[in-house]
């Protein structure tokens, strides 16, 4: 089978990474247990996900001038990931101020940096976009960057993979051009006014949707009737911060590879599993044997 084409347009951040017994609240210090610097930015993540689950993946996006900025392009390239196209911008990369309590559960803050410039795709990027297997975006990037590409692609017959995220109100001329939207409960609410009580209400938006569920799973639902919830992996959990990011990487390589999308969200779960079983986020993506090992231990699959 040949390895699919996909492209992410999106962002790439210096994750700074604090692990403390218990997320702080309002006005509370939490004196932590360590920290780690890594490269991350949902756009980054997913272009690493999906070139460690098989795809030949293309990152688009910016970096700043800084530090961060060389080690997050020499990281992403080193995963594997096409990096020949990514912008580098006079300032501050993106940053996202992590802290992840002894459960696994995270805080997260980002100040997009360079990620805000990366507007007006050149033809180059464009061209890149028309030839893709799969487009994956995501909304750390400015909204008029994420629509630039998804109508590319639409025009080139490129397959549109939505992660609307982080939560916001989409506008309609967007939501036209997905082919399919990745959204967790928050997202979902943003989209569509309901979550896990009613997941059918993003199909009035989309065609085809999947609402992430955390150790649940994922609920997949498409306007042809097919409708399933498709159970979690269970793990020891230890950090999720990048869960969502390795279950849409996933998601995008299965589908571009064929698979039935039910099978496809299903094996995304058992991606988005293996990454919470490790601190950090890029460089605890797994690969894809490591999806497989856990894809297999499952005792039954939707819809067989």
């Amino acid at each position: 089978m040949s390895r699919p084409r996909v492209v992410v347009v999106g962002s790439a951040n210096m994750d700074l990474v604090a692990m403390t017994p218990v997320l702080p609240a309002a006005g509370q210090t939490v004196l932590g247990n360590d920290f780690v610097m890594v490269p991350g930015g949902k756009g980054a993540n997913q272009a690493i996900a999906a070139t460690r689950a098989g795809a030949s993946g293309v990152f688009l996006g910016a970096i700043g001038s800084d530090s961060f900025g060389v080690t997050l392009k020499a990281r992403i390239a080193a995963s594997g990931v096409d990096t020949g196209q990514l912008r580098v911008v006079y300032g501050a990369s993106g940053v996202a101020v992590v802290t992840v309590d002894a459960n696994g559960e995270n805080t997260v803050v980002v100040a997009p940096g360079a990620n805000a410039a990366f507007v007006g795709l050149t033809e180059p990027e464009l061209s890149a976009v028309r030839r893709a297997d799969v487009l994956v975006t995501q909304l750390e990037i400015p909204l008029e960057t994420v629509l630039e590409a998804a109508t590319a692609a639409r025009a080139a017959g490129t397959r549109v993979v939505l992660n609307a995220a982080p939560a916001r109100e989409l506008p309609a001329e967007l939501l036209d051009l997905v082919d399919l939207l990745v959204v967790n409960e928050h997202e979902a609410q943003a989209v569509s006014g309901a979550g896990r009580e009613d997941p059918g209400a993003l199909l009035d938006a989309v065609p085809r949707a999947v609402l992430t569920l955390g150790a649940d799973g994922a609920w997949y639902g498409d306007r042809d009737g097919t409708t399933a919830h498709i159970p979690g992996f269970p793990v020891d959990a230890v950090d999720t911060t990048g869960a969502g990011d390795a279950f849409t990487g996933a998601l995008a390589v299965a589908w571009g590879e064929g698979r039935d999308l039910v099978d496809a969200v299903h094996w995304a779960c058992a991606a988005g599993a293996a990454c919470a079983r490790h601190v950090g986020t890029s460089g605890s993506l797994p690969r894809r044997d490591e999806i497989d090992a856990l894809f297999a231990t499952a005792t039954a699959r939707p819809g067989h």
